[in-house]
C-alpha cells in the first residue's frame, strides 16, 4: 500500500515527486569554494591526525547499517495526516542537508585528487557516508508517498559561496550538530520506545557515529591549517558561524516544534541541550565557544522566533509585495541587531571551557 499525504501539504513536481521546499535563511543550502585555493593549503602540522581519521572512513563501520528492515514495510500507514505533514518536512530537511554535503564532498574530492590525494581521499569517504544517509532519508519519505528528485535539486538548487575556512567552521559545526541532534533523539525514543513512531530513529546511534567522524575530519583540517583556528580573525570568525549555526537550529525547530511534541520531546529542552554539547564540543578546535549560559543567550533568540513568526504571517497576508516588504522591514532590522548583541556578547576562551569539555 502507498502512503497518501493532503496534496495541500505538499506540492509537487510530479506524481509522488515533492517540490523542494523554497530557499529561506532557514533551509538547507548548497555549497560551493575556492577549489584551488584548498588544494594548495599545507596540512603537513596534522597529517598524523588526518591520515587516522581517513583510516577510519577507509573501515567503513557503517558499510553494513543502512539496510531497510522490514519493519518499514507499512510502517507509516495508520499515522494521521498531520503526522505524516511533520515526518515528511524533517526528512525532506534531513535529506537535503545529507545531499548538500553530499555534493561538496564529492566535488572536492574530484578537483583535488591530483593536487592534494589524502584531502581528496577524505573527501571522497565522507561523500560515500552523505550519499548513503540522503538515499536511505530520501527512501523513507516514500513511505509518506512522497521522494525528492536528488538530480532536479542539484540542477536546481542555489549554491552559496564560501571561501574554505567558511567551509571548514561551518561544516564542522553542522556535522557535529548532527551528531548531538540524532543521538539525543535516539536516547530519547530508547527511553520512550512507545513515541518510536517509526523505524528510521533505531538506526540513529551508528549514524551519528558517521557524523562525529567527518566533525574529527574538519577539526583535523583546522589543527593542520593553525590560521583559521588562531589569531584574531578566526576568532571572530568562529563566534559568526557559532552564532549563525545555533540561532538558525533553534528558530528553524521551534517553528516546527510538531514534530518533536510526536516524538514527546520538548523542543526548547531539546535544542538547548544540543547547543550547549555542540559549543563545547567546538571548545577543542576553536579558539572560542559561546557563552549559553548567559542570561540574555535564549530571550534574544526567543524574539527572533517572534519575528520570524510576523513575518510569515505578513508573506501569508494579501496585502501587495512591495507592502509586504515595509512591513517585513522592521522585523529584518530586529533580527540583524538581535544577531549583532548575539555575537557582541563576550566570548569563553576555550582554554577555560576544556575541562568541561573533556
Amino acid at each position: 500500500m502507498v502512503n497518501t499525504v493532503n496534496k495541500q501539504t505538499a506540492e509537487e513536481i510530479r506524481p509522488g515527486v515533492k517540490a523542494p521546499a523554497k530557499d529561506t535563511i532557514l533551509t538547507p543550502r548548497f555549497y560551493t569554494t575556492d577549489f584551488e585555493a584548498m588544494a594548495k593549503m599545507d596540512l603537513s602540522p596534522n597529517e598524523d591526525e588526518l591520515e587516522a581519521i581517513i583510516e577510519e572512513f577507509r573501515a567503513d563501520y557503517n558499510r553494513h547499517h543502512f539496510v531497510r528492515t522490514p519493519e518499514f514495510d507499512g510502517s507509516a500507514d495508520d499515522l494521521d495526516p498531520d503526522t505524516k505533514r511533520v515526518f515528511i518536512e524533517f526528512l525532506e530537511q534531513s535529506c537535503t542537508s545529507e545531499f548538500s554535503g553530499f555534493l561538496l564532498y564529492k566535488e572536492l574530492s574530484r578537483k583535488l585528487k591530483t593536487i592534494n590525494p589524502l584531502l581528496a581521499e577524505g573527501f571522497a569517504l565522507m561523500a560515500r557516508d552523505e550519499a548513503r544517509h540522503a538515499g536511505f532519508l530520501n527512501k523513507s519519505m516514500s513511505d509518506f508517498g512522497m521522494q525528492l528528485d536528488l538530480g532536479f535539486l542539484t540542477a536546481n538548487k542555489k549554491y552559496t559561496f564560501f571561501k574554505p575556512e567558511y567551509i571548514f567552521y561551518a561544516t564542522y559545526l553542522s556535522e557535529k550538530i548532527g551528531y548531538w541532534r540524532y543521538i539525543n533523539i535516539y536516547h530519547h525514543l530508547e527511553k520512550n520506545p512507545d513515541k518510536r513512531l517509526y523505524p528510521i530513529f533505531k538506526f540513529f546511534e551508528n549514524w551519528c557515529q558517521d557524523e562525529n567522524r567527518h566533525g574529527d575530519f574538519f577539526d583535523a583540517v583546522m589543527k593542520g591549517v593553525p590560521w583559521t583556528v588562531t589569531g584574531l580573525r578566526a576568532r571572530l570568525w568562529c563566534r559568526f558561524f557559532l552564532v549563525a549555526v545555533f540561532a538558525t537550529m533553534y528558530i528553524r525547530d521551534v517553528q516546527r516544534t510538531e514534530f518533536y511534541e510526536t516524538l514527546g520531546m520538548d523542543t526548547r529542552e531539546y535544542d538547548k541541550k544540543v547547543i550547549k554539547e555542540t559549543n563545547r564540543t567546538a571548545g577543542r578546535v576553536f579558539p572560542v565557544i559561546l557563552d549559553v549560559d548567559h542570561p540574555k543567550f535564549y530571550e534574544r533568540l526567543e524574539n527572533c522566533v517572534q519575528n520570524n513568526h510576523k513575518i510569515e504571517e505578513i508573506g501569508k497576508s494579501g496585502a501587495i509585495a512591495p507592502l509586504k516588504l515595509l512591513k517585513k522591514l522592521p522585523l529584518y532590522v530586529s533580527n540583524g541587531l538581535i544577531f549583532a548583541n548575539l555575537f557582541l556578547t563576550k566570548p569563553l576562551l576555550s582554554k577555560e571551557a576544556l575541562p568541561a569539555v573533556q
